[in-house]
């Protein structure tokens, strides 16, 4: 009878042990994919379509934070947000790619296209991969969530989120500091 417990404990404490290392496994196979700039790699362990609606709503967020309330109660500036939302969906859309997203990973920032402002790297530029996530900080939320913070070019932090999906983890959103 102890025996069997014993089995019973050991492969619940390996499955716990799986489903712990899972999102730094996950962590480690995005990393690698980055720098041999492997999309399909990357896409492997990426959500786009829930990245895309979150980077979507909060970029609508800004946009209509930055214009302030005058602009909203007119009906001419609520055509002009109307429009300036439409704009910024290719951007959105450029993040919401393997490319993209390893701009985010690395620090690059591409926000500042929103302002109009260009200080800071452009994530369109190309440059050579280096260590994404260097210097990142990892926290569970919950047994199911897990976040990766970077700091991007201006000292801001990025944080990556990932859900577990089964005994897989997926980036499944991206917080932006704006």
């Amino acid at each position: 009878m102890n025996k069997w417990i014993a089995i019973v404990g050991l492969v619940l404490l390996a499955l716990l042990a799986w489903v712990g290392a899972g999102p730094f496994m996950t962590i480690n196979d995005i990393r690698q994919a980055i720098q041999a700039q492997d999309a399909a790699a990357i896409s492997r362990h990426v959500d786009f379509p829930a990245i895309r609606q979150s980077l979507k709503a909060q970029v609508e967020d800004y946009v209509v934070r930055r214009a302030g309330p005058e602009a909203q109660s007119s009906l001419l500036g609520s055509i002009a947000l109307r429009m300036a939302s439409g704009a910024t969906g290719g951007l959105v859309d450029a993040a919401a790619t393997p490319a993209g997203l390893a701009a985010l990973l690395e620090g690059r920032n591409f926000w500042h296209r929103l302002d109009g402002s260009r200080s800071g790297q452009d994530a369109i530029t190309p440059e050579p991969p280096h260590d994404p996530l260097a210097g990142a900080h990892y926290r569970f939320e919950s047994p199911s969530r897990f976040t990766a913070t970077v700091m991007n070019a201006d000292g801001d932090p990025v944080i990556f989120v990932l859900t577990r999906q089964g005994f897989t983890w997926k980036v499944t959103d991206v917080r932006l500091p704006m």
